[in-house]
């Protein structure tokens, strides 16, 4: 199943497990939310929405915000001495789609747990895990010995 939904003025086809990047919507990291905005679903039998399909949403969870690269907007007059050079970088959403629902459903899955990093155990020889040897500077004795001499 398959839908397309349209957010910030664009239009994406989705199938659940996907994950898009999409203008800033209001949500915070982990929390599931939903797009209410489905201009068709598909499937055996797809269904068309006049404009929207009535009762369907995809419901998403929020992965992170952050911002997408830089656009450099420059303008010049030749010969007349005017230049002029602005950027700015877009406020991005990233989404993993959850499920598709109709018939005014509630979503059913919550934010998925984040994995933790597993630690390397050390063998089963060794107590304790070898430690980072620091190599230190060598000392500038030599230096300060032929200035002493140079006097």
């Amino acid at each position: 199943m398959f839908a397309v939904i349209k957010t910030g003025g664009r239009q994406y086809r989705v199938v659940p497990d996907d994950v898009l990047e999409i203008g800033k919507i209001a949500g915070d990291v982990g929390t599931i939310v939903q797009l209410g905005e489905v201009l068709l679903v598909g499937g055996d039998a797809p269904v068309l929405g006049t404009p929207t399909v009535a009762g369907a949403s995809v419901a998403a969870e929020v992965l992170q915000h952050k911002r997408g690269p830089k656009v450099i907007s420059f303008k010049k007059r030749r010969r007349k001495n005017s230049r002029r050079k602005r950027g700015y970088r877009d406020e991005i959403t990233v989404l993993r789609i959850t499920e598709i629902l109709t018939n005014d459903n509630k979503p059913t899955i919550g934010p998925r747990p984040k994995r933790e990093k597993v630690a390397a155990k050390p063998a089963e020889g060794d107590d304790e895990a070898p430690k980072a040897v620091k190599k230190k500077a060598p000392a500038k004795k030599a230096a300060t010995a032929k200035k002493k001499a140079a006097k």
